[in-house]
């Protein structure tokens, strides 16, 4: 910084009153910047990405000190756009929605938007309505979380996990093929013959893709799957007692099993719960895998074996791609699916079969 700049930005600096809120021209002035570079900063424009780091910092400092605000509604008028994203998810709870939700949250905070979220509870009358809601606030575009909408919406939409072909939707989606064989080839590799599964609500986006590449990729393993050894979580609560509530009639028909594969860690965890009230050791008795990956999952005790969906990348990548058809506009070509790859994530909660099973 030459003399003469330095001076000026003490003069301004002189002539500021902490606590006293400016206007933007003001807090230019005051660090010696232009107007134009603190509306980038301030309202995260894509832009502010070629500014400096350190000028960023001065810039939202400052911004504090004087107590200035963007003037959003301002904004959102000149542009005539709402900066105003729409997200629906079945609930908000630990796991799944709220690793998506973070990933959208921390995407859409960077790109300077702000979002509402709505949670159904898997009500269809809710389901229905909540896109007119929102869209009645002047949403620009919509992010569905395991949410299923069959129906064309007059904004660009983007789902999580709800496998549509609907027009004007981009589905983002893991890919349960890839999910299937790391599961079973795992236990597989460790001995396991005779494996339960447990199958997510009926309600569930993932249920039946998940269930139909288990069993294609058992039968391709030659794995036998007796009605017996196949249990469904049943309501809607978020809580691993459906898990537990599942592997009690897995328990109760009595066919033998060495290696159970849970829907979710919620449910895998409620399971380990019901093997060790049966007297059954995770995972000398039987090897438990969950799904997701969710942030308690490697705490648990014994730690658990999962399979790792990149939520927050899902969620990233959902708010990403649906700001980038926002800004592309009507009538652009749009991606219509974008698949991510799972990862087995091995923990303490499986291990080989036991000798008997190894040996038949």
């Amino acid at each position: 910084m030459n003399g003469r700049k330095r001076a000026r930005r003490h003069r301004s600096e002189r002539s500021g009153t902490v606590g006293q809120p400016v206007n933007l021209k003001a807090l230019a002035d005051h660090l010696g910047l232009s107007p134009a570079t603190l509306s980038l900063v301030l309202n995260r424009a894509p832009g502010a990405k070629s500014i400096p780091r350190e000028t960023k910092q001065r810039i939202f400092e400052a911004a504090r000190k004087f107590s200035y605000h963007p003037n959003f509604v301002a904004r959102a008028l000149r542009a005539r756009r709402s900066y105003t994203i729409g997200v629906i998810v079945p609930e908000v709870s630990e796991g799944y929605e709220a690793l998506v939700l973070s990933g959208i949250e921390d995407y859409l905070l960077q790109a300077g938007y702000v979002y509402f979220v709505a949670s159904h509870r898997h009500r269809m009358d809710l389901i229905d309505e909540y896109p007119r809601l929102l869209l009645a606030r002047s949403v620009e575009g919509l992010i569905l979380v395991d949410t299923p909408c069959h129906h064309a919406l007059p904004v660009p939409v983007v789902t999580v996990s709800a496998h549509t072909d609907s027009e004007g939707f981009t589905s983002i989606e893991l890919d349960h093929h890839r999910a299937a064989t790391l599961v079973l080839q795992h236990l597989v590799q460790l001995g396991h013959r005779r494996i339960a599964i447990i199958k997510g609500q009926s309600f569930s986006s993932d249920t039946e893709v998940r269930w139909q590449t288990l069993a294609q990729e058992a039968s391709r393993l030659g794995l036998e799957s007796p009605e017996e050894l196949t249990a469904q979580l049943v309501g809607d609560s978020p809580s691993p007692f459906l898990g537990y509530v599942a592997t009690q009639k897995l328990l109760a028909s009595t066919v033998p099993f060495t290696a159970l594969v849970a829907f979710n860690d919620v449910s895998a965890i409620g399971a380990i719960r019901a093997l060790r009230e049966a007297g059954r050791r995770v995972p000398e008795d039987v090897s438990v895998v969950g799904f997701d990956d969710i942030q308690s999952a490697a705490f648990q005790n014994p730690a658990l074996t999962t399979v790792r969906q990149p939520l927050w990348k899902m969620g990233a990548l959902a708010a990403e791609t649906l700001l980038k058809r926002i800004a592309a506009g009507a009538g652009a070509d749009y991606p219509r699916r974008l698949t991510v790859e799972p990862e087995l994530v091995v923990r303490e909660s499986t291990g080989p079969a036991p000798a008997q099973e190894r040996s038949e």
